[in-house]
């Protein structure tokens, strides 16, 4: 064995062996590995740097952020919701509709961003039907992984595989290409976990074991705090005294103990058709006429402010909280820390509206909300503020952690509430995407790109902070720099070592038996390290050996695919098992004893489809 191809070996076994050890991140391996062949010169500088420029890793960039677009609008709960409600009070119906929902929604979008959002859902359900959510996470997580195999881009293995075909001069993969095999897969997979599965999933207690994890929404909080018992909405009459003045010199909270917390101001003075402005009640806001204010107080401070100030009832006495919530603003939860300033001062002494431009809405102390001349009152230790105001300016307040902590993630709530009613827009540019990819109009990585900017441009991502936040870039950088792994093997000749290897051992038993090792390596690979990795290290293997013995690439590189994308025997196996491990209480066992069985019965059923459908 040559020096180099030794050195290469011993490389990819070290790799192998970090990945295994889950000490370190995947990425942060894979890039130390593609150094380590850079400057033992097994590789040069370009040919490392060659996958951050590759199509493959592009277009997965893209994917999520379309993918993003379509959790921040709704789009994906909105379906999970709809067709959940078919399965009524049967855990049958529940576990049968709920894998094919997860498995189509797989099969466009990210699998661990789809059991993220029907993660809660799920739980909800389960303890609504007075079952345990074991019975359903371990299933959610396997037909994502199923779901992934029914199209191109439902999952990194089927876009490397397709690469690789192109790159050795065959036509790669089309759009449904991989779906009859997908079809048989994620079925078979239905079958057993409804039957075999289902009786070695841990049946759980759901009275002590689990509870949903949903966030709290603003609208929820705002509730909690019952804001829209004194929150009134005002409009300023021609000869109010309130006109051109600033809140800070009306001293509102100390002369009424009332406060304003949000304005509507018409752009145009003569017309209603040039739109409403919605102001922030900053201490330096001048109020003008016709303004309509929100007024937040006890109803007989309001009384008695809106007679001084001869102001008017604007339609309904009282305002729906609703209107505090937009793409713009918002509300948070806001604990003290136990070394906070702001313990034993009253809001009115903090001053708290001009140093963050936020309002305070109300005081929860130990479960009993303070909405009356909560102004005046001391804060203490454990108290939780409700405040309102600009999402920006709520998020650079839970920079702020001297003093105070933001509960929940205001980047999230932000865009989600800017994502708002956009669903159907999502839903058309995925549409549009798919149809582009399936008849070729352009690039399959071009298609994704332009539908990653409309989700930007149509506002279904808030901006293009939101866009880069939603791309895993531990996945993108893991795929760049192990795709150069492949090169370094071509190059010494480690590709062809083990393709006469494999060939030496299984070649006497004909294709099939070549076939059905390659998916069992593959298989046992990716139970340690990511599908990704896997199928970047055994597809060009792969495609040599069906060249070498005069077979057909095409079904060696599904088996590779779709192996890869078995990923359920460990719960580190696949970023979904890890996702429901510890929301369904789960142990290491529990995926080994679904896991194995589930695997061997779909490489058995494999072995005969892939041949059907893509024959030697």
């Amino acid at each position: 064995m040559e020096p180099q191809l030794l050195l290469t070996f011993l490389i990819l076994l070290i790799t192998t062996i970090f990945f295994m050890m889950g000490r370190f991140r995947a990425d942060l391996i894979a890039m130390c590995s593609l150094l380590v062949l850079v400057l033992t010169g097994i590789i040069t500088t370009s040919e490392a740097l060659a996958g951050f420029s590759n199509s493959i890793v592009i277009m997965i960039a893209g994917l999520f952020v379309v993918g993003g677009g379509i959790f921040r609008t709704g789009l994906a709960r909105l379906a999970g919701n709809s067709l959940l409600k078919f399965a009524g009070n049967s855990e049958i119906k529940l576990l049968f509709i709920l894998m094919i929902l997860v498995a189509l929604l797989s099969a466009f979008m990210s699998n661990t961003g789809t059991v993220a959002v029907l993660m809660p859902v799920v739980i909800s359900l389960a303890l609504g039907m007075k079952k345990s959510p074991a019975l359903f996470l371990i299933p959610l997580a396997f037909a994502s992984s199923l779901g992934g195999v029914l199209t191109l881009i439902g999952t990194p293995p089927n876009l490397i595989v397709s690469q690789t075909l192109a790159d050795n001069g065959y036509e790669r993969l089309a759009f449904f290409d991989f779906t009859p095999v997908g079809i048989v897969a994620l079925f078979t997979g239905v079958i057993f976990l409804m039957t075999v599965g289902k009786k070695l999933l841990p049946k759980g207690d759901p009275k002590e074991q689990f509870r949903s994890q949903k966030e709290t929404s603003p609208l929820e909080l705002a509730d909690f705090f019952h804001i829209s018992d004194q929150l009134y909405r005002v409009k300023v009459q021609p000869l109010s005294q309130m006109i051109n003045k600033r809140l800070a010199e009306l001293q509102l909270p100390k002369n009424y103990q009332v406060g304003i917390i949000h304005i509507e101001r018409r752009n145009g003075e003569k017309t209603r058709l040039t739109g409403i402005q919605h102001i922030p009640a900053t201490s330096e806001t001048v109020i003008k006429e016709n303004d309509i204010l929100y007024v937040q107080g006890p109803s007989e401070s309001v009384a008695r402010f809106k007679k001084d100030f001869l102001l008017w009832f604007n339609k309904d006495e009282h305002a729906s909280p609703s209107k505090l919530v937009s793409k713009d603003f918002g509300v948070a939860e806001v604990l003290l820390t136990p070394h906070s300033s702001f313990i034993n001062e009253s809001i009115a002494a903090l001053n708290f509206r001009e140093k963050y431009n936020l309002n305070i809405l109300g005081i929860n102390r130990r479960g009993k909300y303070q909405l009356k001349n909560w102004a005046t009152q001391s804060l203490k230790f454990g108290d939780a503020l409700l405040v309102q105001g600009r999402w920006s300016d709520l998020e650079l307040l839970a920079k702020e952690t001297e003093d105070v902590v933001v509960l929940g993630q205001t980047k999230e709530q932000a865009s989600m509430a800017a994502a708002s009613g956009k669903a159907p827009i999502a839903g058309v540019i995925m549409l549009g995407m798919l149809v582009m990819m399936t008849l070729e109009i352009v690039p399959a990585v071009t298609a994704v790109l332009i539908a990653a900017v409309l989700m930007i441009m149509t506002g279904c991502l808030r901006n293009m902070e939101d866009a880069y936040g939603r791309i895993n870039w531990e996945s993108v950088v893991l795929i760049a720099a192990m795709l150069p792994m492949a090169t370094a093997l071509e190059k010494t000749g480690g590709v062809l070592y083990l393709s006469d290897l494999i060939i030496g051992i299984l070649g006497i038993y004909g294709p099939i038996a070549l076939m059905g090792g390659f998916y069992f390596t593959t298989m046992l690979f990716s139970q340690f390290i990511s599908n990704t990795a896997t199928a970047v290290l055994f597809a060009p293997i792969a495609i040599t050996t069906a060249i070498n013995v005069g077979a057909s690439p095409y079904p060696f590189l599904i088996a590779v695919s779709v192996a890869a994308s078995m990923a359920f025997a460990t719960p580190v196996a696949s970023p979904t098992n890890a996702l429901v491990m510890t929301a369904g209480g789960y142990k290491f066992s529990d995926f080994v004893k679904v896991g194995v069985p589930l695997q061997l019965v779909i490489w058995a059923v494999m072995m005969i489809t892939i041949p059907y459908f893509f024959p030697f």
